[in-house]
């Protein structure tokens, strides 16, 4: 029942937005699921947070398209409708899944957008696939830095019990629970079916050491898009990591909370398409 509540979300979330076919690609260990406009346009790889999986992007599908740009999403290893295979490595690293969907879609390099921890993801395949990178979009995330300093703060922002508080509270800011019931509770049931069913869920741990020392040695263009009512990683502990990023910049949507791309998506696609779109 799960994976079919899974599959009638994607029909109709993804479908009524943009002209997007599905398909596996078959990686070491894993059948990872994707959605893919295909076209001329330079590809875009969307990587979701670990409440999501590839319908939280719905509201983004149509906008990139219409720029004339690729949209590719996906579900990573255990999560939605990916599937673990029998006798492959497990549970292998994320960005490593990603280059092999990349490699099945015949492509060399992309503009990733990651939130959450997405966003992570997409820090780690950056210093680990440099030459397959080209822009960076990290939302509403902590980029996946792991030092010691940046733990500890954000176990003083989020003490033992908020991991105990529901999804939505935790992800969702006041102002858009309040303003659209009916947009939260389609965000909560996404979340709920997000994670693959067992035996087919894993835990993979990054590539690389994202550091903040590492991340100076991003040489990609990046934008670092915050919510002004993210309890999770608030402009203040997102700057940590950006500012040491040469050139890069963050900016903040108030009153948005930890999933700024499905609560003010026309700000955010507006935002990621001018960065994308830009010649240099």
């Amino acid at each position: 029942m799960k994976a079919r509540t899974c599959c009638l979300l994607l029909a109709v979330s993804m479908g009524a937005h943009a002209d997007l076919r599905e398909g596996f690609a078959s990686v070491p260990g894993a059948r990872i699921f994707y959605v893919d406009s295909g076209g001329s346009g330079f590809p875009v790889v969307f990587l979701h947070a670990a409440t999501g999986s590839v319908p939280i992007w719905q509201h983004q599908a149509r906008a990139v398209t219409e720029a004339g740009l690729r949209f590719i999403a996906y579900d990573r290893r255990g999560y939605g409708r990916t599937r673990l295979e029998p006798g492959g490595p497990q549970p292998g690293a994320a960005v490593d899944d990603l280059a092999a969907l990349l490699d099945h879609l015949r492509i060399d390099a992309a503009y990733l957008v990651g939130t959450a921890a997405g966003g992570g993801i997409a820090m780690d395949f950056a210093l680990s696939y440099p030459k397959r990178t080209r822009r960076l979009v990290i939302a509403c995330s902590l980029g996946g830095a792991i030092d010691d300093e940046h733990r500890r703060l954000g176990e003083w922002l989020r003490p033992p019990a908020f991991g105990a508080l529901p999804e939505q509270l935790k992800e969702l800011g006041p102002e858009y629970r309040v303003a659209n019931r009916a947009g939260a509770e389609r965000w909560m049931e996404i979340a709920r079916v997000a994670h693959a069913p067992e035996p087919h869920r894993v835990v993979q741990s990054p590539r690389t050491s994202v550091t903040l020392a590492a991340v100076s040695g991003i040489r990609v263009p990046v934008l670092g898009i915050a919510g002004g009512a993210d309890l999770y990683s608030p402009p203040s502990l997102m700057r940590r990591f950006v500012e040491r990023i040469g050139g890069a910049r963050l900016v903040t949507l108030p009153d948005s909370g930890h999933s700024a791309h499905w609560e003010q998506p026309e700000a955010f696609n507006r935002l990621v398409l001018e960065f994308l779109m830009e010649r240099n």
